[in-house]
């Protein structure tokens, strides 16, 4: 049976780092051991001259001495008149004290040697990294749960961004990867819940449409079935359209140089809108990189939108700003109050006021502005001056 420590990653890494210190420790004791020994045995095999001289300094003899494992050292002395002597000197351990005992070996000296020492300083060391160890693996464990929270439906779980190592920048890319994830399934709800509301409307003035035409319908029921049915088709392909853009990974067609020039002169010739361009701009200045069936839905969102809601003159209006290329669309309505200028681009957000019976179904100024994220660019509303509204769309060259 595993031991439940084993699953932590602290207690593995730990063990890994106090097993190396202790292995490393056991071997450089015996190692040190062993080079301690070898030593003694070579120095006490290797005898030493020894020189006796007496009180006057005059030498009367010589000898050699040598060290004898377990007794000390020991002196063999020949002197000049034909005596021979043999000294001993005892072990310093083996020395009684002034009063009579032995005394205590040093503190450093133990059976082992000085190998003690090591095994406290790799100790030392074990206990030593433990705390380094658990504060990094405290942070992938503090990771973890986040992870685990987020995947049985807290999307707003979110994890501590300390310090600037591995462990950090994983945690920044999880935050951000959540919030995206979060932000695409609240737009998604968002998106399925209005539109479960909008469909209602069209489809209860058809049915309504439908009770009371009677045999021979008129032309005036037919007329408004069939605009029903046309508001019910505009919402569905908005909707779908919707969602493939806020699905980062569909494809939503092929990529090409785009003219604006030539988008918007065809779209202001449709809704009978006035294009302005700077005299002298090229044509070149004004080609992006995109998908030219979705920027001309931008532009014809945002013309359909001024005529609808605007009164009088519509007008677009295309510039070139260094590596941009700027779209202005404005109108001479109501305008839009500055505390709510972000809040119509929101899916099915409408004014206070707006009428459904002028058509749309809300949805096309957010399309405006996930069509501008896609392509790299963004979307804005401005006051204009005398009265009326700018929507102004900036796309990198």
């Amino acid at each position: 049976m595993l031991n439940p420590y084993s699953k932590h990653l602290y207690v593995r890494i730990w063990l890994a780092v106090a097993g190396g210190v202790i292995a490393l420790t056991f071997v450089a004791s015996w190692l040190m051991r062993i080079a301690v020994e070898n030593e003694r045995e070579r120095v006490a095999n290797v005898p030493r001259s020894v020189v006796v001289m007496d009180d006057k300094d005059n030498v009367i003899g010589s000898g050699s001495a040598m060290r004898v494992p377990g007794r000390g050292i020991e002196f063999d002395v020949s002197l000049d008149d034909g005596r021979k002597l043999s000294l001993q000197m005892a072990r310093r351990e083996d020395t009684p004290g002034p009063d009579g005992k032995r005394p205590p070996p040093p503190w450093w000296r133990t059976p082992y040697g000085p190998g003690w020492l090591i095994v406290l300083v790799g100790m030392a060391v074990a206990l030593g990294v433990y705390p380094i160890v658990r504060r990094l693996t405290k942070r992938l464990e503090v990771l973890q749960g986040s992870v685990k929270r987020w995947g049985e439906g807290d999307l707003s779980a979110r994890v501590p961004e300390d310090g600037q190592d591995e462990v950090a920048d994983l945690a920044h890319r999880f935050n951000e990867s959540a919030t995206r994830i979060e932000t695409l399934v609240r737009s998604h709800k968002s998106l399925l819940a209005n539109a479960s509301h909008e469909l209602r409307s069209p489809l209860t003035r058809i049915r309504m449409a439908l009770e009371l035409m009677g045999e021979h319908p008129s032309a005036v029921t037919r007329a408004e079935i069939s605009r029903n049915i046309a508001e019910l088709d505009q919402l569905i392909d908005e909707i779908l359209l919707a969602s493939r853009l806020d699905a980062r990974e569909a494809d939503m067609g092929t990529i090409e140089s785009v003219e604006l020039m030539g988008l918007a002169a065809e779209e202001c010739a449709r809704t009978e809108a006035e294009l302005e361009v700077p005299a002298g701009t090229d044509s070149g200045a004004l080609t992006v990189r995109g998908v030219p069936r979705l920027l001309r839905r931008a532009i014809r969102n945002l013309l359909e939108n001024a005529r609808r809601y605007g009164a009088g003159e519509v007008s677009l209006q295309l510039e070139a700003d260094g590596g941009q290329a700027r779209l202005v669309v404005s109108d001479r309505g109501p305008g839009v109050p500055t505390a709510l200028r972000e809040r119509i681009f929101e899916p099915f957000y409408r004014l206070p006021g707006a009428s459904e019976r002028e058509g749309g179904v809300g949805l096309g100024l957010a399309l405006v502005k996930s069509i501008a994220e896609r392509h790299g660019g963004s979307v804005r509303c401005e006051g204009r001056a005398g009265g009326g509204a700018s929507f102004v769309i900036t796309l990198p060259r």
